[in-house]
């Protein structure tokens, strides 16, 4: 998988594209990340992406041109399945599910608002889906393109270690949510773990797990 990052601030990517398991896909070529700043592609005086809306308000908005030319720079294959995301508060909201559908194309693009937002006839023209992560607003959609990226890129084969570790976990059925997990030490500061994961008895573990899984 391919992934592009259209941004005004490509350093807030640094440290997410270097640690955990996603620098660790990136060192196995198992995800390509690329990294455009958009004032690369504006022909502006002090190369500047933004500008006041039309019929006036507070704020500045993204400019279509430096977008649009920075999609067009990107490379791609005919036959290769792209999606456009743009990342914004009035978008979709983001699920597992989404996620899922997400982790099977091929190169996905994602362009991180910012300001008051992004000219409407880029989100028309040259995007396929705007998503939200939740009901509040942030600064910018970097941080918002950062979780949907964790959440499709464990998904793609060979990123996890375990595979099997994606079948139990929350929302892999239907709404149900994770059941409880512990580790060692049995009993910490006199709070025990539940007898029945210690016994190994795998039916009643089976059985424990399913009667404890939250639905939402």
């Amino acid at each position: 998988m391919r992934i592009s990052l259209l941004t005004i601030h490509p350093q807030i990517f640094s440290g997410f594209l270097t640690e955990g398991l996603i620098g660790k896909a990136i060192q196995k070529n198992k995800i390509q990340f690329q990294v455009v700043d958009l004032r690369d592609y504006s022909d502006a005086p002090h190369h500047r992406v933004d500008d006041k809306p039309y019929g006036g308000g507070p704020g500045m908005v993204l400019k279509p041109e430096p977008i649009v030319r920075a999609l067009r720079a990107l490379p791609s294959e005919k036959s290769e399945k792209r999606r456009v995301i743009l990342m914004a508060a009035k978008g979709r909201p983001f699920s597992q599910k989404k996620a899922r559908s997400l982790s099977k194309f091929d190169h996905l693009v994602f362009i991180c608002g910012r300001y008051e937002g992004i000219d409407e006839r880029v989100i028309e023209h040259f995007a396929d889906e705007e998503l939200r992560i939740g009901d509040y607003v942030l600064m910018g959609g970097e941080v918002a393109a950062e979780v949907v990226i964790e959440a499709c890129v464990r998904l793609v084969p060979g990123v996890i270690g375990n595979p099997d570790s994606l079948i139990e976990e929350s929302f892999s059925l239907q709404k149900e949510r994770e059941y409880a997990q512990y580790t060692r030490p049995a009993d910490f500061e006199g709070i025990k773990v539940p007898e029945v994961l210690i016994e190994g008895h795998h039916k009643k573990i089976q059985d424990w797990r399913a009667q404890r899984r939250k639905v939402s």
